[in-house]
């Protein structure tokens, strides 16, 4: 599988901001960024839970 290369991402952004508009892009980025933060630490809380039950 092929990784995405600056053209790629060029449609993508364009796509974005007709779909969104150029205000709520960065309200959109903001709010993915704190689902992948909070992922994220969901993931490592559990790890840590299982460590304290090996224990």
């Amino acid at each position: 599988m092929r990784s995405l290369g600056l053209p790629e991402l060029l449609i993508i952004l364009g796509i974005a901001v007709l779909l969104f508009g150029g205000r709520k892009i960065p309200e959109v980025a903001k709010g993915l960024g704190e689902g992948i933060r909070n992922f994220k630490n969901a993931l490592k809380g559990e790890e840590k839970a299982e460590e304290k039950k090996q224990a």
